[in-house]
């Protein structure tokens, strides 16, 4: 299992900062972890009842990384229109968790890997991990909450933990490759 370069420079962060990256790290190598040694058509393989795949999955979450932290720096126009999502249509909303015809597994890791930095630079430049911005008008948000660029990591950190699950319950149905057992 690979570190990310930026791991190293947040080693050198101290308190909350490196405590967030390091988490946000370890959960990111557990998910690129589950992509070793797969092709590009294993790696766009469903083995479950769901649509996802492990390149799909490795694509959403740099996807919504990406997102989350130009919401940190841009606030809600930043953000998709959750509204007209909801009502997009669902084969489209499946294709962000799929490798799509030209798409590789290499491909979407090279992209993580792009956002993973960016993210990591962001957090260790931040002046303040409790500047906030209103979030964006959709169906599973309260009106007028805030997050903090601290809430969206914390966010981030999550749902990178909850598809790295994903991911290896996939890979194992695959080939009974387990990122830990």
């Amino acid at each position: 299992m690979t570190e990310t370069p930026n791991l190293h420079e947040a080693a050198a962060l101290t308190g909350e900062r490196a405590d967030l990256l390091q988490t946000l790290g370890m959960h990111r190598n557990f998910l690129r972890f589950t992509t070793q040694g797969l092709t590009d058509e294993q790696a766009g393989s469903r083995t479950t009842v769901s649509a996802l795949c492990v390149g799909g999955l490795v694509k959403h979450v740099a996807e919504m990384e990406r997102i989350w932290v130009d919401f940190i720096v841009e606030g809600p126009s930043a953000m998709p229109d959750f509204n007209a999502m909801a009502e997009t249509d669902s084969a489209e909303r499946e294709d962000e968790f799929r490798l799509l015809p030209g798409e590789t597994l290499a491909g979407v890791l090279a992209e993580y890997e792009a956002v993973a930095r960016r993210t990591d630079e962001l957090v260790a430049a931040l002046p303040d991990l409790d500047m906030d911005h209103p979030l964006p008008e959709a169906p599973w948000f309260k009106p007028g909450v805030r997050w903090s660029a601290r809430r969206v990591l914390l966010h981030v950190i999550a749902e990178t933990a909850q598809h790295a699950g994903h991911a290896d319950i996939i890979r194992e149905s695959l080939d009974g490759a387990k990122t830990m057992g």
